[in-house]
């Protein structure tokens, strides 16, 4: 653990989504996780018990919100209850992973848009600030009445290409328009140029590659995305590549869903290494050779003691970090 934090006033809680980045923030902000129970009744209704004082304190509460999604959703606003009927100052609400983001706006009629529901349910509950990591469309921050901090994970996964000394002869590839600004932003740290690749959606987690914009041949491509989930896109934008005459091909988002076959695609892709964060605790099988996650616990943490110490967290958007 760093230096012991002095204020004690800052206090960080974790609730079971992802309990190794939450003791990773909270040694690098130098504070102890708090004490909290998080158990069930008999019927499956979740009971939350926080066992030391806040009152007066500023908290920080770390949970994603990914599988089992609905589970997370609820220990988190149950816990925000909690928090705000124990007096805490201040609830910072930190979402490695912000679930349900993917339905933003009305595609089609009679569709829901989900992120703003979600946001509405934080914000009701008593969250005062959302700290937050590559959402999936910027504008979900708009969605809440409250600040939001938006983190980026691009410098982190810029950091394992430099470091690595991937970055010579490369090409950072968007998998669809909507990436663009993504892929510019990690292009920016590699000194790359960018590829976009033209697809076509006939439905939900199903992708079809249409064409290359952009020179790939005898390049190396590397594909960046805020979240693989069943690795349909990714893997079939890895041998699109490769068709279009990639030397190699790697792989790179924020947010690990890898849910349904995406670890068998992945297996069995072009895609040499696919390197993610720790945004989404992964279980052990999911753990295979061509995955390499790098933490964003020092990331979070700092934010979190800027945050607390009313600094600007502007910096952290800068490739500064080497603790791959």
């Amino acid at each position: 653990m760093s230096e012991q934090y002095a204020d004690p006033k800052l206090k960080i809680f974790a609730l079971n989504s992802n309990k190794p980045l939450a003791e990773k923030i909270a040694a690098a902000v130098g504070v102890t996780l708090g004490k909290t129970s998080v158990d069930r009744f008999s019927d499956g209704e979740i009971r939350i018990n926080i066992e030391e004082s806040i009152r007066g304190d500023e908290v920080f509460i770390i949970q994603s919100t990914s599988a089992p999604v609905n589970d997370n959703l609820m220990e988190l606003l149950i816990m925000i209850d909690a928090l705000k009927r124990a007096s805490a100052s201040v609830i910072n609400v930190v979402i490695p992973y912000y679930g349900y983001a993917r339905q933003d706006r009305k595609a089609r009629p009679r569709e829901p848009i989900t992120a703003k529901l979600v946001a509405d349910m934080l914000v009701k509950a008593g969250a005062t600030r959302v700290v937050a990591l590559d959402l999936h469309a910027a504008q979900i921050q708009g969605f809440f009445d409250i600040p939001v901090d938006h983190l980026m994970g691009a410098p982190l996964l810029a950091d394992y290409f430099l470091t690595n000394g991937l970055e010579k002869d490369a090409v950072v590839v968007s998998p669809d328009h909507g990436g663009v600004s993504r892929a510019r932003k990690l292009a920016e740290f590699l000194k790359a140029p960018i590829a976009i690749i033209d697809k076509r959606r006939p439905r939900a987690n199903v992708a079809e590659i249409m064409n290359i914009i952009g020179s790939v041949d005898g390049k190396k491509c590397i594909l960046i995305d805020d979240m693989i989930d069943t690795a349909g896109t990714i893997t079939l934008a890895a041998q699109a590549l490769k068709d279009a005459g990639a030397t190699e091909v790697y792989a790179c988002a924020t947010h690990p869903v890898l849910s349904g076959p995406a670890i068998e695609r992945i297996e069995n892709s072009p895609i040499k290494k696919l390197v993610v964060t720790d945004s989404i605790k992964l279980p052990e099988e999911k753990h295979i050779d061509k995955l390499i996650q790098v933490s964003v616990g020092a990331l979070i943490g700092d934010a979190i003691t800027r945050i607390h110490e009313n600094r600007s967290v502007s910096p952290l958007f800068k490739n500064r970090y080497h603790n791959i």
